[in-house]
Formats: C-alpha cells, structure tokens, sequence
C-alpha cells in the first residue's frame, strides 16, 4: 500500500488521540511518535480528522495532475457529488468552468457512474443467487474487509466502485483520455493506485488550495437545470435511495461508522445475517462525512440537504456496459496477527502494574479498549507501556510520595484554603504530630501560624531559607515557601536546624565566657604591674637618698 497518510514527526505530540479514534488499531508508537502500518490501515482517514496537531496529512497529487496535464493528451475530472457539501452554493457548472480555468479539459459527474453501479446491483439482486450481499462503492470498507474479515469477501459485491465506473466510461468515450477522480477521500487514492483506470486522485483540500494558487473562484450558482438521482449516492442510504427496484425477500439496510460495519461484519461471519443487501459506508454520514470535508468543519447536516437538493427524481442516461465490464476482483490482503501467548500477556500486565483483575482499569485512555489489548499490541510491538496513563501516574505518585515522605526536610501542601494536604514524616516530627491523619484536611492555623502563609498567597511571591523560631515546639527551622498559581497550592519546606542554632549557642557561650577570663585576666596582671611598679619605685627612692648621703659623706672628707 503506497503511504497516501503520512506522518509529520515534528508536530507528534504523543497525545495518542489518533489510536484511540483508530477502528482498526493500525497506528504503532515507538520513541514518543505514533506510525501508520500501511498493511493494517484502512485509509478511513480518522486519524487525519481527529489529530489536534495536524500531525497527519494526506499526499499531495497535485504535481502528479499537472504533469498529466503537461502532456498532449485530454486530462478530464470526475468529480464526485458531494463536492457540494464542501462547496456551498456551487452547482456542478460553474464547477466545471472553474476546473477548465485551471488546465483540464472537462469535467464530468462521477454519479453518471454510480447510475452504472446501481443499474448493476439491481441486476445481481434480480438474479436472487446471492443470501447476503454488500455494496463495495467506499474502498475503506473493501478494504476492511479484505484485511479484517476475509470470511465476508464473498459476500462483497463484485462491482466496480463509481469513480472506476466513470473512469471506464470516459475513456471509452475517448479513448486517449487521462482520468482524475476528485472527492473528500484518501481511500481513493489507494484504490486507483492498485486497480486500473483512474489516472490520479486528488481531494478537496487540494483542489482548494489549486484554486487559490491560480486565484480561481467557483461561481456560487446553481445548476438550471436537475441532475440524476444519483447524486444522492455519497449519503447514508443514498444506494437504496437511487434504486429503482429491489426485489422482494431482501432486508434492505444503510450502515455508516467503521464500528457500526464491523458489527455488522461479525454477524455475517458469524452467520446472523441472512437474505440482506447491506449499503456500508465507513464515514459517519457517508461521503458528505469523508474526512477532508469533516475536518474542513463543513457540517453533515449542511451536507445533506445541500446533496438532497442537487439530485434530481431520474436517471442519467447512461449506456451500460456488458455485465463482465463491470466486474472487480476484491482479493484477501494478508497481515501478520501473531497471537502471544497467555504467559507473555500476563507479563505484560505485570510491568503494567495490572497483577489483580481488579488493577485492569479498562479505561482506554491509551486507545485501546481493554487492558488486555493494550499488553498484546505491547507484545506485538505496537505499543509502549508508557501509554498507559493510570500506570504513569501512579509511578510517579508513587515515586514523588517516596521522595517526598523520606527526605530530612519537614514537607507539607496546603490548598488555597490553607487546610494540609498532604505532610512527610520529617514534618510530623518536628511538630510532635503522631499520625498523619491527625492533621489532614485540618487548618495550618493548627500547627503554624498561618500569617506567613497568607502574605506569599496574597503576593504570590515565595519565600526562601527565612530563619524562624517555633517557640511552641521549640525548635530553629529556615522555611521556604512556594505558591504555585496553577495547581492552587503552596508547598512549605522546613529545614531543622535546632541542633546547628544549638550548637552555634554553645560556642557563642564559650567565646563569651573566654572573652570574660582574658579580661580578669587583664585585669589582674595590671594591678600585678602596678604594685611591683610601685614597689620598684620606693625602692629607688630610697636607695638615691642613702647613695646621696654617701656621696656627702666622702665630700666632706
């Protein structure tokens, strides 16, 4: 299958919305970005429409319809019925005059085909032989099908699509002619690439986007005159609607949705249905549901009426080919579908955290419906365990509440209206608090005073390492306050330091107390100096007087 969905890598933000819309699961994640496995696809283009980030897109062809148009031969458009819904107020001939102004030769409506497809499932349906049979005009339900429900395939009818009808009939009308398909379908695209006739296909989007390019506006005027009955074909029962004759003896049923189809396609195979002719549509709302219509926002509703009002009451006159000439041949398209075993499942579920019945949440917030079927497309390689969010979160509930209960600092939360909700264990040490439940749900006025609290929620701005004295625990903390404006919430860190304050007044008293010893110390030695000071000196004194009287005496010899 050629990759007609792609994948833009860059705009991939893992939200896995895109698995959880997939009918079919055919979307594989690996290194944070979602793959399209092409054999499993059905090309129903859900996941185009639903992707928040346009990380899917549809390949372009229009360089592929200009290079058809570069050559010398005749490049025709067949265009499909609900180009109406997408275009408000544009009949088909002002369609066709737009479509000439950008290089094709003409352009034709490919309910002029579904006129020759209707024509023939009348004719299979006369014939009676068949019990249960299903239209195969929407190639994603060929294809789903082909890929899913190969005990259905003989029930599918064997007749061409329209767009393959009316590629057919133009070019045996003209034979040289190159024919491009234009509708609200990426399932097309695959279809003409693997079957014979249609030249090239291309969507709305970009047929809009060609217009705009070329500054072509297609004129809002109505057609003068009805067209075929026909054109009802791209709504839900629109097959039924255009059928001029069913025979007697069959159930006559319109099903659209994906889901809605496999339902029905388990009670074939299953052998439930009996004697039905099933019209089978995989958008919701069938065609005027497509996916380039449905994600431009254009409303079904709208669709409707506005297709209801563009078909007319008759037929399009149209020369039907030979019986064979219609004839399609809808093969099974293999896929690999390995079946792990019971043990690999449960070791799955295991890592998953899902080791009870009970664990197994069955939510499908990772896109898959059950638990179970999420550890097999883990063992099938299609998914990651990560995917499961009930397991991410409480990994991480888990491994914060670890961190958070086992660090040193005292830790609590409170809500905005100060009430605790949650403390670690550290903290109900520090405030004498027995149980945690104890305080939970409880003011902060209980165990704090709460002033300090009201200010950071006030201003909002939070506090770090403020020294604080909690003289009713009598304990040194530094407090750091957070207020987070998002969550509502302000997270308190208390860091003890009562044994560091007591510490640091340990040594504050011995430098106090050194500090008084040097200055008795001092003290004495001073008056120690003062009084040998005063010693010395009466001592001199006495001495010059006897040296003196000595000297006198010597004199007066």
């Amino acid at each position: 299958m050629a990759d007609f969905l792609k994948l833009k890598k860059s705009n991939c933000k893992n939200c896995y919305k895109c698995i959880r819309h997939c009918p079919v699961k055919s979307i594989r994640f690996s290194g944070n970005q979602a793959h399209i496995i092409g054999s499993e696809c059905i090309l129903c283009g859900r996941c185009f429409v639903v992707c928040p980030q346009n990380a899917k897109e549809i390949a372009d062809s229009t360089e592929q319809v200009r290079s058809l148009m570069s050559g010398r031969l005749p490049v025709i458009a067949s265009v499909a019925p609900s180009f109406v819904a997408n275009y408000e107020g544009v009949g088909f001939e002002s369609m066709r005059e737009a479509l000439k102004k950008i290089g094709f030769a003409d352009a034709e409506e490919t309910a002029v085909g579904a006129t020759m497809v209707k024509n023939e499932y009348e004719r299979i349906l006369a014939e009676g032989t068949h019990d249960v049979l299903i239209t195969s005009c929407c190639h994603s339900v060929n294809l789903l099908i082909q890929k899913y429900f190969p005990a259905a395939l003989p029930h599918l009818a064997d007749v061409m699509s329209p767009m393959q009808a009316h590629a057919a009939d133009i070019k045996r009308r003209n034979p040289e002619a190159k024919v491009v398909f234009i509708g609200p379908c990426v399932a097309k695209k695959d279809e003409a690439e693997y079957y014979e006739g249609v030249d090239a296909v291309m969507t709305f989007e970009e047929l809009t986007a060609w217009f705009a390019a070329e500054r072509v506006t297609p004129e809002q005027r109505a057609d003068t005159e009805k067209g075929g009955r026909a054109r009802v074909f791209p709504t839900t029962g629109g097959v039924l609607a255009s059928m001029d004759h069913k025979p007697e003896g069959y159930t006559y049923l319109a099903i659209d949705g994906v889901e809605n189809c496999m339902a029905a396609l388990r009670d074939i195979e299953a052998g439930k249905l009996h004697k039905c002719f099933i019209e089978m549509s995989a958008c919701v709302g069938s065609c005027v549901g497509g996916p380039v219509i449905e994600k431009a926002n254009h409303s079904p509703i709208s669709g409707l009426l506005a297709v209801n009002e563009f078909a007319g009451d008759a037929d399009f006159a149209v020369d039907m080919p030979e019986s064979g000439e219609m004839r399609k041949c809808f093969g099974y398209f293999e896929r690999e579908n390995t079946m792990p075993t019971e043990d690999e499942i449960r070791k799955i579920l295991r890592q998953m955290g899902k080791t009870r019945p009970q664990d197994e949440l069955n939510c499908g917030s990772c896109g898959y419906d059950t638990c179970r079927e999420k550890a097999i497309a883990i063992c099938r390689g299609k998914a990651e365990i990560g995917m499961c969010l009930p397991y991410l979160k409480d990994r991480a509930e888990t491994f914060s509440d670890t961190i958070i209960k086992n660090m040193p600092n005292g830790v609590f939360v409170l809500n905005e209206n100060l009430e605790v909700q949650q403390i670690n264990r550290a903290a109900l040490r520090m405030m004498n608090i027995t149980r945690e439940s104890d305080i939970l749900g409880e003011p902060v006025i209980r165990i704090l005073d709460p002033k300090i609290f009201m200010d950071v929620k006030r201003t909002g701005r939070g506090i770090s390492g403020v020294h604080v004295y909690l003289a009713e625990y009598d304990r040194y903390v530094d407090q750091s306050i957070i207020f987070d404006r998002e969550s509502r919430i302000l997270i308190c860190i208390m860091r003890d330091v009562t044994e560091e304050e007591t510490e640091r007044e340990k040594k504050e008293e011995v430098h106090r107390q050194t500090v008084e010893i040097a200055d008795k110390v001092v003290e004495k030695q001073m008056r120690i100096v003062q009084e040998i000071a005063s010693l010395l000196g009466e001592t001199a004194a006495e001495t010059k007087i006897a040296l003196t009287k000595l000297k006198e005496s010597i004199a007066d010899e």
